[in-house]
């Protein structure tokens, strides 16, 4: 399973959208994927693509994913 929580590891293009060291949710997009690019609700609420390399997958505890 993949979570759909993601966090952010470098936000140096994107610092109005994107904080470092937080966690992002993670909306499945394929076209995006082979592309390099992940889409994510960022911090103004709303969905947008990034680069892929600006984050790394958390494995969390389903107990976990579903609370968040």
């Amino acid at each position: 399973m993949t979570s759909k929580f993601i966090v952010c590891i470098d936000n140096r293009d994107y610092t109005a959208s994107l904080d470092t060291r937080k966690l992002y949710e993670r909306i499945d997009d394929e076209k995006a994927a082979r592309h390099g690019q992940v889409r994510v609700v960022d911090e103004s609420g709303e969905d947008y693509l990034y680069p892929e390399d600006i984050f790394r997958p958390l494995n969390l505890a389903r107990e976990i994913e579903e609370i968040l």
